[in-house]
């Protein structure tokens, strides 16, 4: 048996995700399932999918019920996580999935989610520089967002290498009804969104903003962002700002890579193989001859375009199976005899 692990809110979106990933570890053991308005019921009965879990019943969210487990999972709206916490013992380790202890900023929390500042806990993110080991080390880790993740992860690189400009940043992304949750809205209706697409929290309002921010300013050096976010998705379109730069970057004091010129070193005359044949590597003596069977020659023309983007020589209209089998002229034949019957 592995390490024994409780998950709070396991009745929603977020939750039932995290139980497919929890049912599938070889170490660990999926311990209490917590839901508050769906306790008592079975697990099978919200996420009929979960069919290793159907002995599992939710039970109520409360600290007794979680506590007993050496790894604890909160997938809870904003605000409830860290209510829940506050009750957990000082030495439990949690993971939590939700934005209460994700920002370092109190003005930037309360100013984006109306709420009291809970805190910061360790940014699970380790792709970010030093984050591997702060998360290896913490009791308390507080889990990005998808499209936070996703707009980080593709920004991050650019900004680390000095290719994008950090203070003009533009994302935009979609994503389905599933991100705002399970309960019930009347704008999030098949009937109000099928067939056509909205945008909300454009312009730098979005809630996540802040914390794509934070993330990105660890690599860049500076905190000035312009993000105008649409709704959000883990795949994300960014548009920074590129620098004057190539990649991968030049040492300093070596020439330009671009243009190339042309070695004044001649090349090295043609073998009677390769001249008869250059695409062939049987005719090259690289490769050993073809075992028999049926014949076939492995040798194409060379393709290539003219300067009016037209391919020469130009294509055949003719059906390959219609087209008679080529020899290759080269001293040693890429061609073999008639394969035998099966």
């Amino acid at each position: 048996m592995g390490a024994r692990v409780a998950v709070a809110g396991a009745s929603g979106y977020a939750g039932g995700e995290l139980l497919r990933l929890l049912a599938g570890h070889p170490d660990l053991e999926i311990g209490p399932v917590a839901a508050g308005s769906s306790a008592g019921r079975p697990v099978t009965d919200l996420h009929p999918n979960l069919t290793s879990l159907a002995g599992h019943r939710f039970v109520p969210t409360d600290a007794d019920s979680l506590s007993a487990a050496d790894l604890i999972f909160l997938a809870l709206p904003a605000g409830e996580s860290a209510a829940l916490a506050a009750q957990l013992p000082p030495d439990a380790k949690i993971v939590d999935l939700g934005p209460d202890f994700r920002l370092a900023d109190p003005e930037a929390w309360t100013r984006f989610y109306r709420i009291p500042h809970a805190g910061l806990w360790t940014y699970g993110l380790p792709e970010l520089p030093g984050a591997r080991a702060r998360i290896l080390g913490a009791g308390r880790i507080a889990v990005p967002g998808c499209y936070a993740t996703a707009s980080i992860l593709a920004l991050a690189p650019l900004l680390a290498a000095g290719l994008a400009e950090p203070d003009d940043i533009v994302i935009v992304a979609a994503s389905g009804t599933s991100g705002a949750g399970r309960a019930a809205k009347p704008e999030l209706q098949g009937s109000e969104v099928m067939g056509a697409v909205s945008a909300y929290q454009a312009g730098g309002v979005h809630r996540h903003t802040p914390e794509i921010e934070q993330a990105l300013a660890s690599v860049s050096a500076t905190s000035r962002m312009l993000l105008a976010p649409a709704p959000p998705s883990p795949s994300p379109r960014c548009w920074p700002r590129c620098r004057a730069a190539s990649w991968p970057p030049a040492p300093p004091g070596s020439p330009p890579a671009f243009p190339r010129k042309r070695s004044a070193t001649p090349s090295p005359a043609p073998t009677p193989a390769s001249r008869s044949c250059t695409c062939c590597p049987r005719a090259a003596g690289r490769a050993p001859p073809r075992p028999p069977g049926r014949t076939r020659s492995t040798c194409r023309p060379r393709r290539m375009t003219t300067q009016a983007g037209r391919w020469w020589p130009p294509r055949s209209t003719t059906s390959a199976r219609a087209r008679p089998a080529r020899r290759c002229s080269a001293p040693t034949s890429c061609s073999a005899s008639p394969r035998p019957p099966a």
